[in-house]
């Protein structure tokens, strides 16, 4: 198996396994890892985890011994799988969140991008090095990381195929918190400080960012507005304000 599909308590965690290729993706890789999300997809957990195995790569990119025998047909076909699955992650119904360990490079720096939140240990490094081999990150790095980061900060990256370590990915937002220790029992801790709110919140939430983003800011106000009317309107919604004028926790229903 190139995956590992685990269950920890709420969390449903991927885990890329493939150590000798340090997690390299492939197209088998990342055919497991929709299947995965189709499994998951029927759990009733509250965030979905990625790792890699062992503590050198969370994912050191593209299995480079596969491109070589692509003719264009299949090389298309590839990258839009890479971006399907990669797509299907972002706007997955729960957040997910890449435990980054050691290298995460080209795809795996992609696959980290379509999460939610990163968190990663000191060892962490990202990067596009597509730019040095003479290719063009295909599953989302020229997309993603300009609106995460921001252009400047995104052609400093693509265009010279660097390594970022932890430290700067965490200065520019590329990262959300350096941890320390078992890097999913960390990834697991982070995750417990969104993961007791609606579930209905959260999922309308990202929704109205990420249809936001790519509109003009009434468009975005529009989406908003919608989504918020729709959140009033379920029974997490009511409950919040009830609870807030009792001076009581609310008790959360959408779980």
């Amino acid at each position: 198996m190139s995956i590992q599909l685990t269950r920890r308590d709420d969390f449903a965690v991927i885990t890329l396994d493939r150590p000798a290729a340090l997690n390299a993706l492939n197209y088998a890789t990342l055919q497991a890892i929709d299947e995965a999300l189709d499994e998951v997809a029927a759990w009733k957990v509250r965030a979905l985890l990625f790792t890699g195995c062992g503590d050198k790569a969370f994912c050191a990119g593209a299995d480079i011994s596969e491109l070589l025998d692509r003719d264009i047909p299949d090389e298309y076909v590839g990258t839009r799988l890479g971006q399907s699955v990669f797509s299907r992650i972002e706007s997955f119904p729960v957040p997910s969140v890449a435990a980054v360990n050691g290298y995460a490079l080209g795809g795996g720096c992609e696959l980290a991008l379509a999460c939610t939140f990163r968190v990663g240990t000191s060892s962490a490094k990202f990067g596009l090095p597509e730019v040095k081999l003479g290719l063009v990150p295909g599953y989302g790095g020229t997309q993603r990381l300009p609106r995460l980061v921001g252009v400047a900060a995104a052609l400093d990256i693509v265009l010279t195929g660097r390594m970022v370590a932890a430290d700067e990915a965490l200065r520019i937002g590329l990262l959300h918190r350096i941890v320390h220790g078992d890097v999913i029992e960390a990834a697991m801790a982070y995750a417990r400080g969104f993961t007791g709110h609606s579930m209905l919140a959260m999922r309308l939430i990202r929704d109205a960012v990420l249809r936001g983003v790519d509109t003009s800011l009434q468009d975005g106000l529009r989406i908003e507005a919608d989504l918020s009317t729709i959140s009033m309107n379920s029974e997490d919604g009511k409950e919040g304000p009830r609870a807030f004028i009792a001076k009581r926790a609310p008790r959360i229903l959408d779980r």
